[in-house]
């Protein structure tokens, strides 16, 4: 039998999209359309602030997303190589993390040693916390009983005894675990490990803790939410490896298991005075001491870490035990009313933060003046496992230390002074500042942290945050690149969101919110996107009305994301809603009007109502040009959304047309890497694919997938679009084996990252489906279209462009396994609906109708055979030209009829045709 028409496949890029920006108009290609931001004033848009199309930061990445939006016109983007951890050599032992040194004349705890080596010579794993109140008299409290320090002694000692693997993991958020372990994982090769996904490569390191015979130590310091952790928690290995953690938590789920709980209490009367002496004495301070150290011990409660700040003090001011009892006992008195409620006033908190505080005026007194404050408190806010030391020396803040500070704008604050103010903070044990961790640079024990908070008058939290804020903004890389600063970006701005949320919202939305919801799109964590949009969609709208652009842009947002997730239709929904709100609050020609118009069309576009999205989209690129010029970033956003409707109409010379042109000028005023430039790149290739090009199609595709790879990632979905695209593009060249490989790959990467009900999804199956039936391998088709088909009708509906492909393709499968009677049926239904739905000449109406020919005649039905191809043999020489790829197969098709009905001469003046 002669093969059928082939099958085309429904490509990736035949639900064009736009980049994920927030100022992406309308469908583009294969890079799914992106709703785009709400302008800001009715004066136009606001560089770098929310609600702006033209200025604003996911910086930190690139790939047409959210954040691309908020590049500037001579934005650049930055390169970034394989982690080291992939290519050298693992040099053992191993430490990962950085434990905290040890303190100076640290008391070694015998006791607690003892039990905790007895805790692991049973192999289980040990929980160290804060003992509970035994008797009247004894002092608890919430931390810095020194479970760290016990802890950190514990991994310097398993060092030096020779233990292979010794690692340190903050764990006071689960991202804190997931980032070590993954980053674990590739510096010890663990199997299935990639440095693209950290949270799979998380799973591979407990995985490889699991299996490995190396020795190995895990330290979770400072736990703070159980069921975060829960998932994380390394294997119990006997002998082998041991977990050892630590946590202010009194939870009996830290004990399950095979945990064990040991209760750290405070230092005992002797191991505080023998602590204060040698640490005072070892620093050359014996002439401080002045018999007074156990009356001063008792006042701190005996608490190591207000030990710590009291001897620091001691030694930085040059004042006996007598003298800080004094200054100690003036600071208590009045800092009894911002305690917390939850505090018990004879609790060691009350010493902690007098100890803290007392730090604090002594490192003002030496640094700067009136820099030392107002920096610590906005150091409070940020993330406890660090950030950037840049982030103070941005202009934000000079300009609010010189307000602050009563200066004269000719002699502001200076970076130096900042950097030299962080020094003293430094040398008090306010924070610590590791140089080898450029992006946590400077951290601040989270206790201290809180300390600072609670005493932070009410009338300067609002400025300190807003200042942190816009330091955050002005330091938020664009296009969301490099991605590992976009992570701190992300971290500490999720944590000043946390301490100062409602100072984030006063006359306005500070632009970091957005930057955040943008940046968390750019990266693909698409749920993430999803929550923070819904939340600021909500906020917004309840402080400052439905109709503020502020609301209607986060709603806009919050459309994307639900088009990220393939929730088409609330998408849409919300999308009709925004898009009528604008034009009514800011007329129709205000360029967030034009945004929602064409984020509507995109909507259309995605739920196959293909002319009613080519009506809208016209419309949008004619309004963007007359308005904003022919070479604004909108109007090529347009123009590229225009031709991926063209594509979907089966329009391709007209998509070309527009599709050469959009990538000329994007290469021109944005450069080769800009994530609008290889957007424009994949959909060309797209276009090139259905043109019969598929040797062009296959060199752009390559090229795309290079720089994604490299820029996002193997596993963003903008990589998983082109390397799903590149798969087709093999399959039309004939290289099945490559497909299938690359296939396979793209769905399991899909099923993990998206869900299997992602529209993504769905498409990946359909395409390995085809492939299948291209190979012959007709029941792994069957089962597998079969699937597809029945979730496309049931989240998409019978007549949406994806669901027809599903049933053509199906269809072809059927007659590959002999039921004729079955594939007749499906394609004279296919046609129908093609015909009605898409026109009597768009290219998948062709593809109907010359797969049903081909059945006819595996019918025996000839006359009928012959009378459908030779139509599809005019048409397709008419409207794809004669060396069409479809051109030529619809000759051979008619070749083979006449062929079957013994009209050979007609078959080789057919032949003859053949370019």
């Amino acid at each position: 039998m002669t093969p059928n028409w082939f099958s085309r496949k429904r490509n990736d890029d035949l639900s064009p999209t736009v980049p994920c920006g927030p100022d992406k108009a309308g469908p583009q290609e294969e890079e799914r359309p992106a709703p785009q931001e709400v302008s800001g004033g009715p004066g136009g848009a606001d560089p770098g602030r929310p609600g702006s199309v033209t200025a604003g930061p996911r910086a930190v990445a690139a790939g047409g997303n959210i954040n691309g939006s908020a590049l500037g016109e001579n934005s650049t983007v930055n390169q970034f190589f394989l982690p080291v951890e992939l290519v050298r050599e693992v040099s053992w032992p191993l430490l990962m993390g950085a434990p905290p040194p040890l303190a100076s004349s640290f008391q070694p705890r015998s006791e607690l040693r003892e039990r905790l080596a007895a805790a692991r010579d049973a192999g289980t794993g040990a929980v160290l916390t804060q003992a509970r109140p035994a008797a009247a008299g004894v002092l608890s409290g919430m931390g810095g009983v020194g479970k760290s320090q016990l802890a950190a002694q514990y991994a310097h000692q398993a060092l030096a005894e020779g233990t292979e693997l010794v690692m340190w993991v903050p764990a006071g958020e689960s991202t804190q675990i997931i980032t070590l372990f993954g980053q674990a994982a590739l510096r010890v090769r663990a199997v299935g490990a990639t440095g693209e996904d950290p949270e799979q490569d998380a799973r591979m390191f407990l995985e490889w803790l699991a299996t490995t015979s190396r020795s190995w130590l895990v330290v979770l310091d400072d736990i703070s939410d159980v069921e975060a952790v829960r998932p994380w928690w390394p294997p119990l290995r006997p002998g082998t490896g041991f977990t050892l953690a630590t946590t202010r938590l009194h939870d009996p789920r830290l004990t399950g298991g095979g945990r064990v709980r040991i209760d750290v209490d405070v230092y005992t009367p002797e191991e505080a005075c023998a602590y204060l002496s040698e640490r005072v004495v070892g620093d050359g301070g014996g002439h401080l001491l002045d018999g007074r150290e156990g009356e001063l011990a008792r006042a701190l409660g005996y608490l190591p870490l207000a030990m710590g700040h009291a001897a620091a003090y001691l030694l930085a001011e040059e004042i006996s035990c007598a003298d800080y009892l004094e200054r100690l006992g003036d600071r208590t008195l009045r800092l009894e009313d911002v305690l917390p409620e939850w505090t018990d006033t004879e609790s060691y908190q009350r010493q902690v933060t007098a100890g803290l505080l007392l730090s604090l005026a002594a490192a003002e007194q030496a640094g700067p003046v009136g820099v030392i404050t107002q920096l610590v408190r906005m150091l409070a806010l940020m993330a406890a496992d660090g950030h950037p030391e840049s982030l103070w020396t941005s202009p934000s803040v000079t300009t609010f230390l010189t307000t602050a500070r009563g200066l004269d704008r000719e002699q502001p604050t200076t970076e130096e002074e900042v950097v030299h103010a962080l020094r003293i903070l430094r040398r008090y044990a306010l924070i610590t500042i590791d140089p080898h961790s450029p992006l946590r640079q400077i951290r601040m024990h989270a206790l201290t942290a809180r300390a600072v908070r609670e005493t932070t008058p009410t009338s300067s939290q609002a400025n300190l945050a807003i200042t942190a804020a816009d330091a955050l903004e002005d330091a938020w890389p664009p296009a969301d690149v490099p991605r590992d600063v976009a992570h701190a970006m992300r971290t500490n701005t999720i944590a000043l969101r946390h301490h100062a949320e409602q100072h984030l919202w006063t006359g306005g939305v500070h632009p970091v919110i957005f930057l955040l919801g943008f940046s968390l799109r750019a990266g693909g964590l698409h749920q993430d996107a999803h929550d923070h949009w819904l939340t600021t969609a909500e906020l917004a709208a309840h402080n400052f009305g439905a109709d503020n652009v502020f609301a209607l842009n986060a709603r806009s947002q919050l459309a994307a994301s639900y088009h990220d997730l393939g929730r088409h239709h609330e998408a849409l929904t919300i999308h009709e809603t925004v898009r009528t709100d604008i034009e009514r609050v800011l007329g129709p020609d205000h360029p967030a009007a034009l945004t929602a118009r064409a984020n509507l069309a995109t909507a259309y576009l995605d739920l196959g109502r293909h002319l009613d999205a080519l009506t809208l989209q016209k419309t949008v690129l004619a309004d963007t040009e007359r308005l904003a010029g022919p070479e604004h970033r909108n109007t090529l956003h347009a123009r590229a959304n225009l031709a991926a409707v063209y594509r979907a109409l089966g329009r391709q010379h007209d998509a070309l047309s527009l599709g050469e042109s959009v990538l000329a000028d994007r290469e021109r005023l944005s450069g080769p890497e800009h994530p609008d430039t290889l957007h424009a790149r994949a959909n060309l290739a797209a276009t090139y694919r259905t043109l019969g090009r598929p040797h062009d199609a296959r060199a752009l595709e390559e090229s795309v997938l290079a720089d994604r790879e490299r820029l996002l990632g193997p596993e963003h979905p903008d990589t998983l679009h082109v390397r799903g695209n590149l798969a087709t593009t093999y399959s039309d060249l004939g290289r099945n084996d490559d497909a299938l490989t690359l296939q396979r790959a793209v769905l399991a990467d899909r099923e993990r990252l998206l869900g299997p009900e992602h529209p993504d999804t769905l498409q990946a199956r359909a395409n390995l489906a085809a492939t299948y039936t291209d190979l012959g391998r007709y029941d792994d088709a069957l089962l597998l279209g079969e699937a597809v088909l029945a979730d496309r009708q049931r989240l998409l509906g019978a007549e949406h462009p994806d669901t027809l492909h599903v049933r053509a393709n199906l269809a072809v499968t059927y007659s590959g396994l002999g039921r004729q009677l079955e594939a007749l049926a499906l394609e004279e239904a296919v046609c129908s609906d093609t015909e009605r739905l898409l026109g009597p000449e768009h290219p998948n109406t062709l593809h109907a109708r010359a797969n049903l020919a081909v059945t006819y005649r595996d019918l025996g039905r000839y006359d009928d055979a012959l009378t459908l191809q030779e139509a599809v043999l005019a048409d397709s020489e008419r409207l794809l030209g004669a060396e069409h790829p479809d051109t030529l197969q619809a000759r051979t098709n008619l070749a083979a009829i006449h062929r079957s009905t013994g009209r050979h001469h007609n078959t080789d003046r057919m032949r003859r045709k053949q370019p």
